[in-house]
């Protein structure tokens, strides 16, 4: 499989630029013997969004500034107010996960797999992929309802 290939295969399923151009400088160490294409790009994929995620100490908080820039251009500031507090709490919801919970969740929620294509993927059985995602959102569940976030 050519880097073009790979790169439109997988491009329409959210994976940044930013991804794709680490993916391009690792494709020589890419051997699809030691695991999937997509197995790869999603460890890529994931490595950058937690180096962003450092890099910004992103906490899902909305600075003083930000939310009266959002006041000031649009009518329903407080809707996308809303909107980024959720996704904050997603966000630290998720991380309460432990590292190979939170990679099926994002294969289940973030690639749109299925449950059948995360088992062949992770080499788990289709059903324990189904409980585990059961478990992990019922898990995210409680902790934002017990505001532990």
């Amino acid at each position: 499989m050519s880097f073009t290939e790979l790169y439109d295969r997988f491009f329409d399923n959210d994976i940044t630029g930013k991804v794709f151009e680490s993916a391009l400088n690792k494709f020589g160490s890419f051997n699809p013997a030691r695991a999937p294409a997509q197995a790869w790009l999603f460890t890529i994929a994931r490595n950058a969004v937690i180096d962003w995620a450092r890099a910004r100490n992103h906490r899902g908080e909305v600075s003083l500034e930000a939310a009266a820039e959002l006041e000031g251009t649009d009518p329903r500031a407080d809707t996308a107010l809303e909107r980024k507090e959720e996704a904050g709490l997603l966000l630290a919801a998720v991380g309460t996960l432990d590292e190979r919970t939170r990679d099926i969740i994002a294969l289940k929620f973030s690639s749109g797999m299925t449950n059948r294509e995360i088992a062949l993927l992770t080499g788990l059985g289709e059903s324990n992929v189904g409980i585990l995602i059961y478990r992990a959102v019922k898990k995210m569940q409680a902790a934002v309802e017990a505001g532990k976030l």
